[in-house]
C-alpha cells in the first residue's frame, strides 16, 4: 500500500478510478532507480535532493514520490556516528547548562567540555550531535529487487490496494474461488459466496459495516488484492467511502497483476483458535483424517467453504467442521441462514460460548459444541466416536463368522485393513486356525516352534531375535503367552525366566 496521500484517482462521471501507470511511464520508474543506486554512500538529503529534480521534470509529483516510497522500503539506511547521537546530545546540553551558553565562545566551550567527558575530539560533537535525523541518515543499501518494469505492476497494485482501503463491501469473481475464500478467512475479513447465472461471486464486507472503521480492517481488505491479482480471469467491484460519498470501483486482470516476486508468506490458518485446534487434534493416533477446507457446500442460491472436514480412514464418511468465532450480531444471522440451508449434509459447528447460538443451531439438526477461549479436543473426538461406534458396529455385522487368514503370523491391523475397516471391528471375530498374541494372530505351531527355541536364563536380546525370525514383533505378549517373564540386570539388559520358578 501507498501513503493515503499518495494516492491518484480519477472521479470522472462520478466513478472511481486509480490512475495507473503503464510503460509509457518506464523511464520515469528507471529515473527513481537510479537516483537510489546513485545515492549509495550518500545522506539522504543527497537523495532528496535527486528525487525533487525528478519531480520538477514530472507531470504528477504524487507518482514520483508513490514509486520513490516503494522504492525506499528496499533500501537500508543507518546512522553514522562515533558516538551514539542520544549519547552525545545528552553530554552537551548537560555541558551547556553547566557553562551557561550565551555566545559562540561559550558554545565552543561546552562543545569542548562535552568533548572531554565522552573522550573524544570537539569535532566529533558536532558531527554526531544530530547525525541519527532522517535528512543525515547514509543510505547503504539500494539492492531493489525491482526493475523499471516490475515496480511499475507493484505502483498499480500498491495504488489499489491503497483504494481499497476505503471500501466497505467487494464483489470478486474469479476462476479460483476456494483460494479467495482462504485468504479471506485467513486476513479475518467477513465474508459471503454467492451463487450466480455464471459462476460463484465472493462478497466481502469491508471496515464500515462494523462498529467502526479500523487500520487492521483496512489493511487486511487490501492485502486480499494481492490474493485476488493472483487469480486467474478476476473481476474486482468495490464500493468505495469516499469522503462520505458512495462510488463504485471496478479493477480486472488487466489493470493489477502481481510482480514477479515472492510475497510474504501468510499463516495457513483463518485463526490461532483453528489452529491451535488443527495442531492439537493432528497429534492424535485416530482413524480420522483432518482436512483443510473441503470444497464447497450448497445453501440454497449461495454456497459456503467449512473451515475443516474429517474424514473417516474406513469408510466413505466426511463430517464437516465449522469453527464460529466472535462475529458481529448481522454476520452470526446470515451464518445461521446458510447453516439452515445447507445440503444433506453431516456438518458439527464448534460456537463460541459468547455467540449463545447453540442450541439455535442444533435446532437446524447440525451435531454443536461450544468453546471458550479454545476448542476443546475431547468435546470433538467424542462426536467421531459416536460415528466410529456406527461404522464398527456395521463392519463387524458384515464380516464371515470365522475369520481364518492365509498367514501363518498376520497382525490384526492387515487382517482389518483387509476387510476395509478398524481394528476395533475384529473385537467379536473368531479366528478358529489362530491364537491371538497382544495384537498379532499366530498359529499354535509356530508357537510350538518358537517354545523349543526359547529357554530359561537366555538373554532378552536373544529371545527377540527369535521372535523376530518368526514375524512377531510383541515381545511382551508372546514371551507371557510361552511361560516367560524378564529378570531386569539393571541397565545391563535381562534375561528369561520361567514364570513358575
Amino acid at each position: 500500500m501507498l501513503r493515503k496521500d499518495l494516492l491518484r484517482v480519477s472521479r470522472a462521471g462520478g466513478g472511481y478510478r486509480p490512475e495507473f501507470v503503464d510503460r509509457e511511464h518506464r523511464p520515469l520508474a528507471a529515473r527513481v532507480l537510479g537516483a537510489f543506486e546513485a545515492s549509495v554512500g550518500e545522506p539522504r538529503a543527497v537523495l532528496s535532493e535527486a528525487l525533487d529534480g525528478i519531480e520538477a521534470d514530472a507531470d504528477d509529483f504524487k507518482l514520483v514520490r508513490g514509486l520513490a516510497a516503494l522504492v525506499e522500503r528496499e533500501c537500508t539506511f543507518e546512522t553514522r556516528a562515533t558516538v551514539p547521537p542520544p549519547r552525545v546530545r545528552r553530554a552537551a546540553f548537560e555541558a551547556a547548562e553547566a557553562v551557561g551558553v550565551a555566545s559562540e565562545s561559550t558554545r565552543d566551550r561546552a562543545i569542548e567540555r562535552a568533548a572531554d567527558g565522552l573522550g573524544v575530539d570537539s569535532e566529533v560533537i558536532d558531527d554526531d550531535l544530530y547525525a541519527d535525523r532522517d535528512t543525515r541518515q547514509v543510505l547503504v543499501d539500494a539492492d531493489v529487487r525491482w526493475g523499471p518494469d516490475t515496480l511499475l505492476d507493484q505502483y498499480n497494485l500498491s495504488l489499489a490496494q491503497t483504494a481499497l482501503f476505503d471500501a466497505t463491501e467487494v464483489r470478486v469473481r474469479s476462476a479460483d474461488p476456494k483460494a479467495l475464500v482462504s485468504a479471506v478467512k485467513r486476513l479475518g475479513l467477513l465474508y459471503e459466496l454467492r451463487r450466480t447465472d455464471d459462476g460463484r461471486e465472493l462478497v466481502v464486507t469491508g471496515p464500515d459495516r462494523l462498529f467502526r472503521r479500523t487500520r487492521r480492517y483496512g489493511t487486511a481488505f487490501a492485502r486480499l488484492l494481492r490474493t485476488v491479482a493472483k487469480t486467474a480471469e478476476w473481476r474486482l467491484e468495490a464500493t468505495i467511502d469516499d469522503r462520505g460519498t458512495e462510488r463504485t470501483m471496478t479493477l480486472s486482470e488487466r489493470d493489477v497483476s502481481v510482480p514477479g516476486v515472492d510475497p510474504v508468506a501468510e499463516p495457513d490458518f483463518d485463526s490461532g483458535v483453528e489452529a491451535d485446534f488443527a495442531g492439537r487434534f493432528r497429534a492424535l493416533d485416530l482413524d480420522w483424517t483432518l482436512v483443510r477446507e473441503p470444497e464447497p457446500l450448497e445453501t440454497g442460491t449461495r454456497v459456503m467453504i467449512p473451515d475443516f472436514a474429517f474424514d473417516y480412514d474406513h469408510a466413505d464418511f466426511r463430517l464437516y467442521f465449522e469453527v464460529m468465532g466472535f462475529w458481529t450480531p448481522e454476520y452470526v444471522e446470515k451464518k445461521l441462514g446458510q447453516l439452515a440451508d445447507v445440503e444433506d449434509v453431516d456438518l458439527l459447528v464448534a460456537v463460541d460460548e459468547s455467540l449463545g447460538v447453540g442450541e439455535e443451531i442444533a435446532a437446524r439438526d447440525h451435531r454443536v459444541v461450544t468453546y471458550a477461549g479454545r476448542v476443546r479436543v475431547k468435546r470433538v473426538v467424542d462426536v467421531l466416536r459416536e460415528y466410529e461406534s456406527e461404522f464398527v458396529a456395521e463392519a463387524a455385522a458384515a464380516l464371515p463368522a470365522e475369520i481364518v487368514p492365509d498367514d501363518d503370523v498376520v497382525t490384526l491391523e492387515a487382517v482389518a485393513e483387509g476387510y476395509g475397516t478398524g481394528v476395533e471391528a475384529l473385537d467379536g471375530a473368531r479366528f478358529p486356525a489362530h491364537e491371538r498374541v497382544g495384537r498379532t494372530l499366530v498359529r499354535p505351531a509356530v508357537l510350538e516352534t518358537v517354545a523349543d527355541e526359547l529357554d530359561s536364563g537366555m538373554t532378552l536380546a536373544a529371545a527377540e531375535a527369535v521372535l523376530d525370525e518368526y514375524g512377531i514383533g510383541e515381545t511382551s505378549a508372546a514371551l507371557s503367552r510361552l511361560g516367560y517373564r524378564v529378570e531386569w540386570e539393571g541397565l545391563g539388559g535381562g534375561t528369561l525366566q520361567e514364570t513358575d520358578s
